[in-house]
């Protein structure tokens, strides 16, 4: 039997997609990249946006048109949902399999989220926040540190709430950092954590960072707007100042740490003054890494039925505005690593290139090293933020 998977939206539906995909192949199904000769084909959704839904939604009725009598699953965050296919439940004890397809590994540990942001759907797919046992998450770091990984991106709906048998996120990821410490040298695993809420939990994560060697010097936080106004609009659950002081505490703790941040254009009401504010905390916070994307109206949010509503052209507008400011600070901090030697996971064998700690991309194309290895490189040069360099 024969499965084709179709995976939008972000690393926790990446990491729920590789799980289930593991899962199908331990079972005698085989992969395959193309719809015709697949017996069953699951489209996990995305619905965080009206474009990411759109292109969800048209290739699940493409599907239907073209192939209306093979058996289709339509799973994760998405209204159209199909009747689950359920593989049977196994009894011989041995635990779940790990994805190795790829050259980094996903782990999931939380899902859902207890916000009300004004702007979200998600709750609405997700529910109400779940973490995955303690122990559990340890075991599966394991199983993907002996598959041969070297970095395990952690994922969750919402991270900063994981809380298990009295375990917060600060103490998975100093458990997830002792799974393979740096003393292992080349059997090393660095951790990378994925977006995390710009809460009190994010302090002391930023803490076991700057004490554990194979934590990923990368920080990713949904800020969404640099205006205090916006922010209540939005219903979020932090000030300026706790994301100020955030960002201070990791630029001061970890030195060379990267910071990436989500920033939403032209959510309702957004005025000019509003706007300066957001460009001013990207300039002043000196963002490495910034994913801008303006905002969009989803049905059943408070949002969707705001007044005050910004023209679409000037959402884009002001999208485009911000993405340009940000890809020049990125290119300038890319500049920042020449001369200097950085580490990446190998993800690509023929350009010898993958993500280093700091998140950016490092290319040694006339050099080689094993996929899924960590290569050290000297970098000396830069094609806009792409980091170019030898193995040293």
């Amino acid at each position: 039997m024969k499965v084709c998977f179709e995976t939008f939206g972000c690393r926790l539906s990446r990491a729920e997609a590789l799980d289930q995909e593991a899962e199908f192949a331990a079972r005698g199904w085989v992969r395959t990249e193309g719809h015709a000769d697949a017996d069953l084909i699951v489209v996990r959704g995305c619905s965080v946006t009206r474009h990411a839904q759109r292109d969800c939604e048209r290739l699940v009725e493409h599907i239907r048109r073209k192939y209306p009598f093979k058996r289709l699953v339509v799973t994760g965050c998405l209204a159209d949902k199909t009747k689950p296919f359920v593989l049977k439940q196994r009894t011989d004890g041995v635990p779940p399999p790990v994805p190795t397809r790829t050259a980094r590994a996903y782990l999931k540990v939380q899902d859902g989220c207890a916000g009300k942001c004004a702007f979200c759907i998600v709750p609405k797919f997700r529910g109400k926040s779940v973490s995955v046992p303690f122990q559990d998450v340890i075991d599966k770091a394991r199983r993907f540190v002996d598959a041969g990984y070297r970095e395990i991106v952690v994922t969750g709906c919402n991270l900063a709430l994981y809380a298990s048998d009295g375990k917060r996120l600060p103490d998975l990821l100093a458990a997830l950092t002792d799974v393979a410490p740096p003393s292992l040298g080349a059997d090393a695993c660095r951790i990378r954590l994925g977006s995390l809420e710009p809460t009190p939990v994010a302090r002391e994560v930023i803490d076991v960072i700057a004490e554990r060697e194979n934590a990923c010097r990368f920080l990713h936080i949904p800020i969404q707007s640099g205006s205090n106004r916006i922010l209540s609009l939005m219903s979020r659950p932090y000030s300026m100042k706790d994301v100020s002081e955030i960002i201070h505490t990791a630029r001061e703790r970890v030195p060379g740490i990267a910071l990436g941040c989500d920033m939403m254009t032209g959510f309702p009401g957004e005025g000019d003054l509003d706007f300066l504010s957001t460009q001013g905390l990207i300039s002043r916070a000196r963002f490495e890494r910034v994913h801008v994307f303006p905002f969009s109206e989803r049905p059943g949010t408070a949002a969707a039925a705001m007044p005050d509503v910004i023209p679409d052209e000037k959402r884009r507008a002001r999208a485009r505005e911000l993405a340009s400011m940000a890809d020049k600070q990125r290119s300038a901090a890319a500049r920042n690593f020449i001369g200097k030697t950085v580490e990446f996971v190998v993800e690509d064998e023929k350009t010898c290139s993958g993500w280093t700690s700091e998140y950016f991309w490092c290319s040694c194309p006339h050099s080689h090293a094993a996929r899924k290895s960590i290569a050290r490189a000297k970098v000396r040069s830069t094609d806009g933020h792409m980091l170019l360099g030898e193995i040293s």
